[in-house]
């Protein structure tokens, strides 16, 4: 088992939450994805382990799985959300609009923004998660 899905079996141990087999299979499924899945990719993947898993299983898992911290849930697009094991390792996206490629980068500097404006309107910034859209340098190399 990955390291990641290791450390959300930990995260739902710590809130007294059973580590089921669904919630082992789903961890593991998103660990060794290394990526952002949706519930359907995370269904076809998870469904060569278990062929017996439904789709449903795997909504109300995934809300168990968010609702402990293990998992993370992303709006990438407008169509359905993604997920990702949440490792606590904050990072931003950079999401293409033509082909969907969807690129982490470092926080750390929205952060540093999203403090100053918030001291600048008497806010207390517990977290910011940022999402850029636009087109990535293979979709805009096409158009040349």
């Amino acid at each position: 088992m990955d390291d990641l899905a290791i450390a959300g079996e930990r995260r739902l141990r710590a809130l007294n939450r059973r580590i089921t087999p669904q919630r082992r299979l789903i961890l593991d499924t998103l660990a060794q994805a290394g990526g952002h899945l949706d519930a359907g990719e995370i269904y076809e993947r998870a469904r060569l382990r278990d062929p017996r898993l439904s789709l449903s299983t795997i909504y109300r898992t995934l809300a168990a799985l968010k609702a402990s911290g293990a998992v993370r849930e992303l709006h990438l697009d407008q169509e359905h959300h993604h997920y990702e094991l949440d490792n606590d390792d904050r990072h931003s996206h950079l999401v293409c609009l033509e082909c969907g490629r969807v690129i982490e980068v470092d926080s750390e500097p929205f952060a540093q923004v999203a403090q100053a404006v918030g001291q600048a309107h008497g806010f207390d910034v517990a977290a910011a998660q940022v999402e850029l859209t636009g087109r990535c340098a293979d979709c805009r190399q096409k158009q040349i």
